[in-house]
This record gives structure tokens, sequence and C-alpha cells, in this order.
């Protein structure tokens, strides 16, 4: 049968793609309404569904009994030392080994951390940070330790920390805050034991989302007057930054790394094409569908967009995908996508459209886009199915499949690419570097992209990996180009 798929987003597709069955029997479970018996109600609060701790691919040290809460336990590492909360600090060596294997991913970090070591470039940054907290970020962490910065760090989803590798950072003498499953309580609890250390006051901002930004901004301005920078990775974060900028409230730089090349070219595309169509979904449902709009294009699949931007759209069309209205299709979608940043986008009058199995799933870093709240009322039932899934049932036996509890996608369901993340912790890092050594007047308070010398100096990290071979311009060719020889190559307003 064909699987209408729907998203939104910077690029927001409707997809058609084709689903697979094992067997006719398997096809005709999937398509029929549940009976009421087996049903339970919904006996779950918003903040108590939050807390309930699932094992997933992301993290499979989850398996233990102990429901105790992180913050009810007293946990010290081998040192002694008890300033951090995770869920268990003796799963540390479970972690070391993940950790290990992340590195031989991200030879760009590995190289950048021998490069720099010795100058210790860091030294005297107090950075408090709040990602996704995975093994991926933990060499980014540990790299940032080993360029002289001290760090303080805590989770930007309540689903997606892997427990093992909070574990091992704690063991190594880095205060992280986190733990897979936190309620929202806990998620901002953790954010404040990051900032409010005694004897220790942050001067950098790392952040996925601009809730860490935001939680400084408004509960201590002293810190945040004093902040050497910031730098904010995600399409949400920086889109609260240009607005503080704007009201004329942001009092010191801050780099958007969102924007750089290569985030843009990287991270966000094959991030994208490898979580929604070869990993997550596919992953917490087990229903089989393939890549994302270009490779569905290639295989015959029909794509349609949907967009709010005419540029955009205008691409889309020229790429030869249909643009429509969510409305107009609502009915017949079998998968629903949101990554827009936006409040809203999925409301539950076209909640209460979708056909019977419609999977509803964000790839946004909040979980405002689909109206999870609206669907917490007496007349729905919910059932948790496994990690991650749950079944929304209306009283005519309708079932809608919810990924994540709406929140974001990707890594609280499944893992992303090593390498890609590569690309983004080392400009992560970079973005600190510059930030924090950059002479007084360079950057004024407001908000910067990522200096072209520096995305090119990203992607030649990582060429290696690829036995890739840059040609190099003779004298007589860069004068006759205008380039230096060592790049940039490009000026800052081009767009790859």
């Amino acid at each position: 049968m064909l699987l209408p798929v729907y998203t939104t987003g910077s690029l927001r597709f409707l997809l058609l793609l084709q689903i697979q069955f094992a067997n006719a029997e398997d096809k005709q479970e999937f398509q029929k309404y549940p009976t009421k018996a087996g049903r339970r109600s919904l006996s779950r609060s918003i903040s108590q569904s939050s807390t309930d701790s699932y094992s997933s691919a992301a993290s499979y040290s989850d398996s233990s009994d102990d429901e105790t809460s992180p913050r009810d336990k007293v946990q010290t590492n081998s040192t002694g030392s008890s300033d951090f909360c995770v869920k268990n600090v003796k799963q540390a060596e479970f972690g070391r080994r993940e950790i290990e294997i992340a590195e031989q991913d991200m030879s760009a970090l590995i190289s950048l951390r021998k490069r720099a070591q010795g100058e210790k470039p860091l030294a005297g940054a107090k950075i408090v940070g709040c990602t996704h907290i995975t093994a991926q970020t933990a060499v980014l962490i540990e790299t940032l330790v080993a360029l002289g910065a001290q760090c303080r760090w805590t989770a930007c989803n309540i689903y997606s920390t892997q427990n093992e590798v909070a574990a091992a950072l704690a063991e190594t003498g880095v205060p992280v805050f986190a733990w897979k499953g936190e309620s929202e309580d806990d998620f901002w609890w953790c954010i404040d034991r990051c900032v409010n250390a005694e004897g220790w006051q942050a001067n950098m901002i790392l952040d996925d989302g601009g809730d860490l930004t935001h939680w400084v901004y408004k509960k201590y301005p002293s810190v945040f007057k004093k902040a050497r920078g910031i730098v904010e990775e995600s399409v949400t974060g920086v889109h609260r930054l240009y607005q503080l900028s704007k009201a004329g409230k942001l009092c010191v730089p801050a780099m958007n790394v969102n924007d750089s090349v290569t985030k843009q070219k990287f991270d966000n595309l094959y991030c994208f094409c490898h979580a929604i169509g070869r990993r997550h979904s596919h992953r917490t449902t087990d229903v089989m569908f393939g890549g994302c709009c270009s490779a569905l294009k290639a295989l015959g699949s029909i794509v349609c967009i949907t967009e709010i931007d005419p540029i955009c759209a205008l691409q889309g069309c020229m790429d030869g995908f249909r643009v429509v209205k969510l409305n107009e299709v609502i009915r017949q979608m079998d998968l629903v996508i949101t990554c827009t940043g936006n409040k809203n986008v999925v409301t539950r009058e076209q909640l209460d459209r979708m056909k019977n199995g419609c999977i509803v799933c964000n790839m946004g870093h909040s979980n405002t886009e689909i109206d999870v709240a609206s669907l917490r009322s007496p007349e729905l039932t919910w059932e948790r199915v496994r990690s991650q899934v749950d079944h929304v049932i209306w009283p005519d036996g309708k079932r809608v499949v919810l990924l994540a509890e709406g929140r974001l996608l990707n890594l609280s369901c499944s893992t992303v690419p090593t390498f890609v993340l590569s690309i983004t912790a080392t400009t992560q890092a970079l973005a600190l570097i510059e930030l924090f050594n950059a002479p007084e007047g360079r950057y004024k308070q407001d908000v910067y992209l990522l200096p072209k010398k520096m995305d090119e100096y990203v992607a030649s990290l990582h060429l290696s990996n690829f036995d890739a071979h840059l040609t190099e311009l003779s004298d007589e060719q860069a004068k006759y180009m205008g380039l230096n020889k060592n790049g940039p190559f490009k000026p800052n307003y081009y767009r790859y």
C-alpha cells in the first residue's frame, strides 16, 4: 500500500512512501480498529508521563528495576566527588566504551584536541552546556576539558540522555546533571544545578534549543551579563537569540552555529534523512519506509511539500514536488512529521481528522509543534505500547500513534551518525574558542555567523576520513581569482 507522509519544517514534506508488510495478516492487523477490551484509561498527567524512564536503542542500560529518582540518591565517583546527578554512576565503564567507539569516527575533534592541547586556548573558560548527552557529545566535552575549559553539563531533552555516558563523564570529574526520562521539574532542576554552583560562575554558554540561555537570562542576570559569549546550534535557540537582540536585551555576543555552512550542509541534511527514513520512525514502529525526499523520489515515490516561505515553495516545485496544505491531505496521511520550531503546527482538530493508524512525530526542538496537551483529555485513552510509542485512542476506536510524546524524535528514539555529529561538534568547539579568545571589540552584543574561514577549517579536518586531497592554487591562479591560497575560498555572502 502507499504510505502518505506529511512533514513540516525548513523543508516541509508530504511523502508518499511504500509500506511493506510481512504478510496479509499483518496488513489487516495494522489497518483494523482495536476492540475496547484491553484498553486502559489515561491515568498519567503530563508530568507523570514525562517521568517514565524507558529504555530505547539510544541507551541500553536502562533495564535496571531501580526506579528511584537520581535526585533522591547519594552517589560518589571513584575520587569521592558527588557534584553530579546521573542515573547510576556505576555504569561508567559501559559509557567509557561507547565514548571510545565514538572517538574512532570523530577524528577531527581528536585532531583538534592534539593540535591545541599544548596551547590550552580555553584555559580560564568556564562553560555551562545544555545539549543531548550522548557518546558523541562526551567526546566534545572531553575535548573542551583537554583544551583547558571547566565544564558543567545538562541535557536539552528529557529522553535523549545515554545514562551510561553521563555516568562515564561524572566518573571523570565532569559535573553532569541528566538522566533519561526526566520530568519537566527534573529538567529545570538539572539546568539550575549546572548554573548555580557554589564558588563557580560560568563565562561561556553552549546551548541547544535556548532553554539554558533562557534560564540564565531570567534567573541569573548577573551571570548572563558577564558571559564572554553564547554558542547556539538549533533553529529554535537561534530564533530566541535574534529575538533578544532585536529587543536590545542580548548583552553578550552569540555565535549562530545552526546556520553555519557545515551544520546546514551536513548535520541538518544527513541527520534528517538518517533519522526519519532509516532509523527512528522505523525502529519505534516497525513500519518499513525509506529515506527522505530525494531518495524517495529516486525510488519512484510521490513527494509533496507544505511550506510557508515562497522561496522554499518555489524550490520544491522546481525540484518536482507538489506544494500542499496540511488540511487538504490530513485524512489520507499515514505519517505526519513536524520540524518547524513553531507551535500548534498540528492542531487537535487535525488530529481528530487523521485516519486510524496514523503515526505522528516531531523533529523540531520543542514539544509545542503537535498539540499533545489537547490529547490528554477524558474522552481519549492513552496506551503505552513500547518505549517512546503511545497509542492515543478515540471513542470510536481510532488509534493515532504518537512517538516520543511529541518531543524531538531523533535522539529520543535512536541515534544519529557519529561522523556527521563530529562536524557539528568541531564547529561548536571552534566557535567557543573564537568567542573566548576574540579581542575586545571584535564581537558586539549581537548574533554572528561562524567566519567562513572557520567553516572551511572544520571541513578540512574531516577530509582525511575519505583520503581526500585538495587541489592547491598556484600563486598565479590565486592572484587571478583574488583569493588567498589558504582561503577562505568563498565570500561570506556566498550560499552553497
